[in-house]
């Protein structure tokens, strides 16, 4: 198949689904075109079933703010008609859903049938998409879809219960690649980080209030009391500043290590010992299962689609949002006892398997020919 996917191309958790989604299609013969407005972050290297077509958006003194949605839909257009797709993919509700809506209804004029697939990642639903000014908008171009899909359970409820939502919407789990994120001797890496033979805690985000980062810090502070240990902060954000000035505030930046956006992230999985989550809410909590499949148990808030995929006592432990001491308490019990860290990152491993790469793009796949088939009847 041809296929056009469109998303946002950051760390965040919906861009770095769709480019391994479309990596993976394009590994099993598929032509991936991706529509975007920069190359996604984990579109890295090479691939001769995948293209990349970049959305221009021109400005003009006109225009306060450019008109990023029209530029999108023309993109799309364009991608359609000369690259003759069979579907467009869309990952994240806002604006891609109604974007895909325009061109669907602009190359339909010129009598190209070409259905969308709309993919609810989390915050298009329960953040961006409850506001007023867009929910109109979010439910039309949902119901509109020729397909919806949810990365997890809870995420398909809060979608029927924030919106007026007609049609089915299909559960697909995210996924991982076990080749990849798979736990590796790197004894240098870790010496470098822990050089007395400290534990090592981990956390993965955006840094943006949702993710609670400043909890994580709190439960560094209380592991540490006990344990030696350090912590790495991997990824960017707005909250960043605050939590590097409350590591000083706590005296903790000899033991907090801030090391940015990285591209090889199972580098640093495999040295470490527990990867904390405590966010807000999660719709899945992808850096959770990269963790898991790198046999590093999670600690974890039980907020939305975390209880999915993090399983209390086999995989790592689960606390109310907030929980701090308990979340610090399991830590050290953890940390403490080399036999249950040892059954824990096995379970880890266990529950990740699940979510392997190979047993879920294939639904992807049919979900792909059941939409084409469909739309290819209703044109007769």
């Amino acid at each position: 198949m041809r296929i056009g996917i469109v998303c946002y191309p950051t760390y965040g958790g919906s861009g770095v689904l769709a480019t391994e989604l479309g990596k993976a299609l394009a590994d099993k013969g598929h032509m991936v075109h991706f529509i975007t407005y920069q190359q996604p972050v984990r579109l890295n290297a090479f691939h001769a079933n995948i293209y990349y077509h970049e959305v221009q958006v021109p400005t003009y003194p006109l225009f306060d703010f450019p008109p990023y949605e029209s530029a999108l839909s023309s993109t799309m257009v364009d991608v359609i008609l000369n690259q003759h797709l069979d579907l467009l993919h869309v990952h994240y509700a806002i604006p891609h859903a109604s974007t895909a809506y325009l061109a669907k209804q602009i190359v339909g004029k010129q009598g190209r049938v070409v259905p969308f697939i709309t993919t609810l990642h989390g915050t298009d639903i329960t953040l961006v998409g409850k506001d007023k000014t867009y929910a109109p908008v979010v439910s039309f171009s949902i119901n509109e879809s020729d397909a919806i899909t949810a990365v997890s359970r809870n995420l398909r409820e809060e979608t029927y219960k924030s919106f007026q939502i007609e049609k089915d919407i299909e559960v697909i789990y995210n996924f991982v690649d076990l080749e990849r994120f798979k736990r590796r001797d790197l004894a240098h890496f870790r010496q470098a980080i822990a050089p007395n033979g400290e534990k090592v805690l981990l956390h993965v985000s955006n840094f943006r209030k949702v993710k609670r980062v400043p909890d994580v810090v709190k439960v560094f502070q209380q592991v540490r009391q006990q344990i030696p240990a350090k912590l790495l902060l991997v990824g960017d954000g707005p909250d960043r500043p605050t939590i590097e000035c409350m590591c000083r505030d706590l005296h903790l930046c000899d033991d907090v290590r801030f090391v940015g956006k990285q591209e090889q992230l199972e580098d640093v999985m495999s040295i470490s010992d527990l990867f904390l989550l405590p966010s807000e809410y999660e719709s899945f909590g992808l850096a959770a299962l990269e963790a898991m499949a790198s046999q590093v148990p999670v600690l974890s808030s039980n907020a939305g689609g975390l209880p999915e995929v993090n399983i209390h006592g086999k995989t790592g432990f689960l606390s109310p949002v907030g929980d701090v001491a308990g979340m610090a308490a399991h830590a050290v019990q953890l940390l403490s006892d080399g036999n249950k860290l040892a059954a824990l990152r096995k379970g880890a491993l266990e529950q990740a398997q699940r979510f392997h790469i190979s047993n879920i793009v294939p639904q992807y796949e049919a979900l792909y020919e059941r939409v084409r088939e469909k739309a290819a009847a209703a044109s007769y």
